[in-house]
């Protein structure tokens, strides 16, 4: 049956089932602390590639597009249409964000999918299956964690404010933000942003050359836990452009973040002192 875009219930449901058989095709490759099982191989940038990536790829493309076959198709592992410009409503996937964590036996990996109209995530899923948890949204109607509201941490200075990414920008926020702890890098981006939702973060970095299929699942996630994610200039990602990539990427809550847009373009005004 077709799936409805203005039934909620049935669309996260829906997202959730895809995703876990997903996972599982990814997890039958995966041995924690272990170096993976499946076939990898570099793709033309020099990033590798598993066949796990590929079957998932596969299996996503095939449930997704028979769900809603009007639906455009963006994914790390097809090879880009540019029908897809056109095309109002949208699948936007990363099979398995986090290829090199999940080829290393790291389980901070994820099956991130997201489901765009107009250029704007409606719905979302990050589901991370070697470490047991799940992320979903679906707009106006809440963020899940496991089937649990969440929530983006509000943290204060004297509580202490975790912040992950890249080691640059972090530097730059802890001289101008008080009360940030550095914690180390989370090597999938979907997730990295995603622990701002569910307050495992408090606030979440990408550098720049991010793609859509890395963030646009977080991003619904985030905004119904109540966090932003947005480029460094306080921007909105714009979604489905010819070249699916974006600047350095800012996710946290309301506070936090005008205060880490503040710092990082601080070293950019005139006269300003490191």
């Amino acid at each position: 049956m077709p799936l409805s875009l203005d039934k909620p219930i049935p669309l996260r449901a829906f997202l959730r089932e895809t995703a876990e058989e997903a996972g599982l095709i990814a997890l039958a490759h995966f041995r924690e602390g272990l170096v993976t099982t499946a076939r990898t191989w570099a793709k033309s940038g020099g990033s590798p590639v598993t066949e796990a990536d590929i079957a998932v790829d596969r299996l996503l493309r095939q449930r997704l597009s028979a769900a809603l076959p009007e639906a455009g198709w963006l994914s790390e592992e097809t090879t880009d249409d540019p029908v897809r410009l056109g095309q109002r409503i949208m699948w936007v996937v990363d099979p398995i964000d986090g290829t090199r964590a999940f080829a290393a036996g790291d389980p901070r990996w994820a099956v991130a999918i997201a489901l765009m109209v107009d250029a704007r995530p409606i719905a979302g899923i990050v589901h991370a299956p070697a470490m047991g948890a799940s992320y979903d949204a679906v707009r106006g109607h809440g963020a899940l964690h496991n089937g649990r509201p969440m929530h983006a941490a509000q943290r204060s200075a004297r509580e202490g404010r975790r912040i992950a990414g890249p080691k640059p920008e972090l530097d730059i926020i802890a001289r101008h933000v008080p009360g940030t702890q550095p914690q180390p890098k989370v090597p999938s981006l979907a997730l990295r942003l995603t622990f701002v939702a569910d307050g495992s973060l408090d606030l979440g970095i990408a550098s720049a050359h991010a793609h859509d299929w890395d963030i646009a699942a977080s991003d619904i996630v985030l905004s119904e836990a109540g966090a932003i994610l947005t480029e460094a200039d306080g921007s909105h990602p714009v979604y489905n452009k010819p070249r699916p990539t974006h600047g350095i990427l800012v996710a946290a809550a309301p506070e936090l973040h005008a205060q880490a847009l503040a710092a990082i373009a601080a070293p950019r005004r005139p006269g300003h002192k490191a």
